[in-house]
């Protein structure tokens, strides 16, 4: 077995002569199980075990710090689209089956959207679907920009040095969410409480269960209360689904916990990679600010370009043999994708360790693909529009406030991101 250094950046990543490393000779599938412990990575440095597995063994083993035995893993674009869409890796047959893992607990639960396959899985989708899709997203593109004025302005009369995740990345995209599903603004605090234990790697499964416990129990309370008073928000409407027997109890939560921890975390680390990234990269800062036009295709490039999480996330299981590349699933193996990897893939990118906001090329898929496809992938867009354009418009001269090598990244967690970033302007 092999247990990779994760202490640095893997040599050739984001230079600027682009990706010196040639295609290594690619092993036999599965003749090696990698020791994958998932370590901490420094800033947007990407994992050099998956960097190295894309180019020499695009389908291998893998063996995670929790859990039990060992599991496929599939890095190039296309394969990861394979699996992802294939019907028979199945995410229902997870639930109850301790797979090697890189949390001691499952973050999604069993009976959620996420740990279902159609067509449980589409009837459950069907009922946040259309409240994230382009015309609802539009509509609520107004209120995220004048919520982005506002906390900017306070952001302005507070004066720099200023957080930007406590002034913008982490209140907007709470609040908006918050908004959506009708929680009350003084519980959002709790909410963002339970949010850090859920997704934490270093949480036990008994501290991570408990925090479940708690979170079921205040949107059962919540659902209580919305069948007596009905509201105009997301979740009267999908407790009135629930009414009406389209939804269990179980998958009423499971959607809610969802939206929440998406809605709170993902998008607030994935913003503030974004002007991390930018301001760490002034030419393409400068390229951007010249043609605001460039705006969406630059979103695309940074969601591309940000490795956004740690490790992999939810586990299939093979449903019957199949093909993969040139390995040979078998009925009842694990197969994990990594799309951070299918991002970087070479035969698919130019350069693809390098940032570049002008690239026109295949779609990423840092929001999956398949049935599985995020359903928040069109308001996390949005959302990192209306920032990025608010950000650039108030503050011209915005820069890090603190050396690169003075930031504080998070640990032990399964979203990355900084813990603050600290901006002067």
């Amino acid at each position: 077995m092999t247990q990779p250094s994760q202490s640095s950046q893997p040599d050739g990543l984001d230079r600027p002569d682009g990706d010196p490393c040639p295609m290594a000779a690619v092993r036999t599938p599965g003749e090696t199980v990698h020791d994958w412990p998932v370590d901490h990575l420094p800033a947007l440095a990407f994992d050099p075990l998956m960097h190295r597995l894309l180019r020499e063994e695009p389908i291998a083993r893998i063996r995670l710090r929790f859990g039990e035995g060992d599991a496929w893993l599939a890095t190039r674009y296309e394969d990861v689209k394979t699996v992802a869409a294939d019907p028979r890796l199945s995410r229902a047959l997870t639930v109850d089956r301790p797979v090697t893992s890189m949390t001691p607990h499952v973050v999604a639960p069993a009976g959620g959207v996420g740990r279902t396959d159609p067509p449980d899985h589409t009837r459950i989708r069907r009922h946040v679907a259309l409240t994230f899709g382009r015309k609802r997203v539009a509509a609520l593109r107004p209120r995220a920009e004048e919520l982005a004025e506002q906390m900017l302005s306070r952001m302005a009369e507070h004066g720099a040095p200023a957080d930007l995740t406590e002034w913008l990345t982490g209140p907007l995209p709470a609040q908006l969410i918050g908004e959506l599903l009708g929680v009350p603004p003084h519980d959002l605090d709790r909410l963002q409480n339970w949010r850090s234990v859920i997704l934490s790697s270093n949480h036990s499964e008994k501290e991570s269960n408990a925090v479940k416990g708690e979170i079921a129990g205040y949107f059962k309370a919540m659902a209580a209360h919305r069948r007596e008073q009905p509201g105009d928000d997301l979740f009267s409407a999908l407790v009135e689904a629930q009414k009406d027997g389209g939804l269990s109890m179980p998958e009423l939560i499971s959607l809610a916990v969802m939206l929440v921890l998406n809605g709170m975390d993902a998008v607030r680390n994935q913003v503030s990679n974004m002007v991390y990234a930018l301001l760490t990269h002034p030419e393409q800062l400068a390229a951007l600010r010249a043609d605001p036009a460039l705006l969406p295709r630059a979103v695309e490039e940074l969601l591309r370009y940000i490795p956004h999480r740690n490790g992999v996330g939810l586990p299939r299981i093979a449903t019957e043999d199949l093909q993969v590349g040139d390995a040979t699933i078998r009925s009842g193996e694990v197969v994990y994708v990594s799309y951070l990897a299918a991002n970087r893939d070479p035969s698919v990118f130019t350069e693809p360790d390098r940032l570049n906001l002008t690239r026109d090329e295949a779609p990423n898929l840092s929001f999956g693909h398949g049935p599985h496809y995020c359903v928040g992938a069109m308001i996390t867009r949005m959302e990192a529009e209306v920032m990025l354009t608010a950000l650039l418009n108030r503050f011209p001269g915005l820069r890090l406030a603190v050396p690169e090598s003075e930031m504080r990244w998070r640990r032990g967690s399964i979203n990355r991101g900084p813990e603050s970033l600290p901006v002067a302007w």
